[in-house]
């Protein structure tokens, strides 16, 4: 997978090895890494990860399932066909369909296809599951070994993509050994679950673990990078104060980089407190907040404010003023908190039975501020 040059980027090939090795020696198949948004770790996969697997003769297909949440296994097969470089996905899609078309004519569809003639989104997705398996089917043809990453993965945890999950987890059962898959998250609750559950598609199929975060050397370097281009380069002290001041964020920091480029006269200082205002700008949360009914609003509230049991009465009663509503009963908090925690959603994380927690603390600080939910 070629992706464009940035001079930015901090490469890290020993850890992209690492987890190419342990494939190449049969020690894993399949594995899981969580980290909140914002902290390299789909740049590491795009710009780091998937040209390694490439070098090292594997072909080497990406996909991010937030890009078409509503469509997971369309995405997954344009991905590996992608990457076994088959015909064109149009005929590829044409070709799937036309028995689909023929059975529909006659009045035959198979079980749980049914719709007009014409292939449409809905289709698509109805014929994303041998979709995927003619996928595999075309990268087994290359006599390749595939790696497969799958970013934001948890959307596969939604029961609606019940069915995709079950044959994508199929068609790679038997493919262990040719078929590597990297299954990626923003939230570490829905990735656990996905593979803790005993009752979900991928169940105990691959380990999860945290993504190794960016430090000090990538500051370190950052510098060096600012150093080369800036009259007035940036000290390593400065940068690491502001790194931690940005909750160690890499695009925050870089957000940082950016703003101390463009007016270095006003120094290191102004650079962060210009960024630092724009990591608390609004604008992204409030148009979050205004997209949620007021139930769950109110319970992100409650959340926000230290409220720990969100079903006891204490929380009831809090969440009756705030909705200025007395038909409120235990079965408010749990709707609002089964949509927050779900993977559209991801607002919030199950930690224990009955214990939550916010996903994004930038957004647990905005939501705190708030005195209304209106």
């Amino acid at each position: 997978m070629r992706t464009p040059s940035d001079p930015w980027h901090f490469a890290r090939p020993e850890l992209a090895g690492g987890y190419l090795q342990a494939f190449d020696l049969g020690l894993v198949s399949a594995r899981g890494l969580f980290a909140r948004r914002r902290m390299g770790k789909s740049e590491f996969l795009k710009h780091d990860l998937l040209p390694a697997a490439e070098a090292a003769g594997y072909l080497a297909a990406y996909t991010n399932l937030w890009d078409d949440a509503d469509h997971p296994g369309q995405a997954i097969a344009t991905a590996i066909l992608s990457a076994a470089k088959s015909k064109g996905l149009a005929q590829f899609w044409e070709d799937l369909s036309t028995p689909i078309r023929k059975m529909k004519a006659g009045g035959k569809l198979p079980l749980g296809v049914e719709g007009s003639v014409e292939l449409d989104l809905a289709d698509k997705e109805k014929l994303a599951v041998p979709a995927i398996q003619a996928a595999l089917q075309a990268a087994d043809k290359t006599r390749k070994r595939l790696v497969l990453v799958i970013d934001e993965a948890q959307v596969l945890a939604s029961p609606e993509h019940r069915q995709v999950a079950h044959s994508l987890r199929a068609g790679l059962d038997i493919r262990k050994a040719s078929v590597k898959v990297l299954f990626a998250g923003s939230s570490e609750a829905a990735l656990r679950e996905m593979f803790s559950r005993a009752s979900a598609p991928f169940y105990n199929w691959a380990p999860v673990e945290p993504f190794p975060l960016l430090g000090d050397a990538f500051v370190s370097a950052t510098v060096a990078q600012v150093k080369r281009l800036a009259k007035q380069p940036l000290a390593l002290a400065d940068a690491r104060q502001a790194f931690l001041s940005l909750k160690e964020t890499p695009e925050f920091f870089r957000w940082y980089i950016e703003r101390y480029l463009l007016y270095q006269g006003q120094g290191p200082e102004l650079a962060l407190q210009h960024t630092l205002a724009r990591v608390h700008d609004d604008s992204g949360h409030a148009k979050a907040w205004k997209a949620m009914n007021r139930s769950d609003r109110a319970v992100l509230l409650l959340a926000a404010r230290g409220v720990q049991d969100l079903y006891g009465a204490a929380a009831l009663t809090q969440l009756r003023e705030l909705m200025g509503s007395g038909d409120v009963t235990a079965t408010v908090p749990r709707s609002a908190l089964r949509r927050l925690t779900g993977p559209k959603m991801q607002a919030m994380a199950r930690v224990d039975h009955g214990l939550y927690r916010f996903e994004d603390p930038e957004f647990e600080a905005w939501v705190r501020s708030r005195r209304t939910i209106d």
